[in-house]
């Protein structure tokens, strides 16, 4: 097996020695494309950096590695365990890394592909943005699961999604049906290119057909577990009791959600009615049942694992877009009018 210094690469990439250490320890003081110039040297080949010796050594990446973004999200837990349930279908081995939704997803994944060599990635949970361009210069495959990617740009990317702005575009004219005119909305950050953009503007598209103004004091940005939409919901209805209903980005938010509006003397469905999205098993077993988007686990997992290895061998992106469902639940009724300020206590 043929061993290459770091002067080779260096060589190769056309810069010097302290430029190439700079890339591998991903000092932030390289530019863009002396960092991508160098990475294309480092994948070409197949090196990775030796911590003891300090040489490239030869080392062709052999794992794919799944990063969940969200530690206590139910549906990217239940995702991520039936992808390496589908991956037992393949030669290349997978491991799943999980991540706080906090963390930045694409700095995990520079650390994986620099330390450990892994050899594509797929990503759950994920946001598009500036972050994903830097980390495309690595040049690994990656699958974007849940989150479209086809607008992206990313060369080399592919995605497994269903259309949501469809989903919460159908989801809010359930609730319009009902008579619910006054929604408040749980989710991520409605600003960018991502999963909480397009399920915001599909709520958007609903009202908007239906000739419905919203406030934009009603969309609360929360984080997805419990105890966080716990406290966002607690927070929110002690100054908005006109609301009559909530529509929630995912099951886990609406279930803290309907938590706080139990101990705060309202009552779901009759006093507000929440929808959630996902489809987990909680969402059935939850009292009230959770009226939910569902999102085919099983599909987007085999969908996303089988691009991947794909993908590692030389097959081309894709982006696949998977059908939803809307589970009806007992946390929707007909909306009984609005409230006034001194109803819940």
């Amino acid at each position: 097996m043929e061993i290459y210094t770091i002067r080779d690469i260096a060589k190769k990439a056309g810069v010097g020695v302290s430029t190439v250490s700079r890339v591998l320890n991903e000092r932030p003081d390289v530019s863009e494309e002396t960092r991508r110039r160098v990475m294309e040297v480092v994948e070409a080949c197949g090196f990775v950096q030796n911590r003891n010796a300090r040489n490239l050594k030869n080392t062709k990446p052999v794992f794919g590695a799944i990063i969940v973004r969200g530690r206590r999200n139910m549906f990217l837990s239940d995702v991520a365990e039936e992808m390496l349930h589908c991956a037992q279908a393949y030669k290349t081995p997978f491991i799943v890394k999980y991540i706080d939704e906090e963390d930045d997803e694409f700095g995990a994944m520079r650390r994986l592909y620099g330390e450990r060599r892994a050899a594509g990635f797929i990503l759950l949970g994920s946001r598009l943005d500036e972050r994903s361009e830097a980390a495309a210069a690595m040049g690994a495959p990656m699958v974007f699961a849940t989150v479209d990617a086809a607008g992206s740009g990313i060369a080399n990317a592919s995605s497994v999604c269903i259309d949501d702005r469809a989903a919460t575009r159908a989801m809010m004219d359930r609730l319009v049906a009902h008579g619910h005119t006054c929604v408040a909305i749980f989710g991520g950050n409605s600003e960018g290119n991502d999963v909480f953009t397009r399920r915001y503007q599909g709520a958007m598209d609903s009202l908007k057909a239906h000739g419905i103004s919203f406030d934009p004091e009603n969309y609360v940005v929360t984080r997805f577990s419990l105890e966080g939409s716990y406290e966002s919901a607690k927070r929110f209805f002690a100054a908005h009791r006109d609301v009559t209903a909530v529509m929630a980005m995912s099951d886990t938010v609406a279930a803290g959600v309907i938590r706080a509006l139990w101990e705060m003397g309202l009552r779901v469905p009759q006093d507000v009615s929440v929808t959630g999205y996902d489809g987990t098993e909680m969402a059935r077993y939850f009292i009230p049942s959770i009226e939910t988007v569902c999102q085919p686990t099983q599909m987007i997992a085999r969908e996303s694992v089988k691009l991947l290895c794909e993908m590692l061998e030389g097959g081309e992106r894709r982006y696949v877009t998977v059908n939803y469902s809307l589970v009806p639940g007992e946390s929707v009724a007909q909306c009984a009018g609005e409230r006034g300020t001194g109803d819940a206590e």
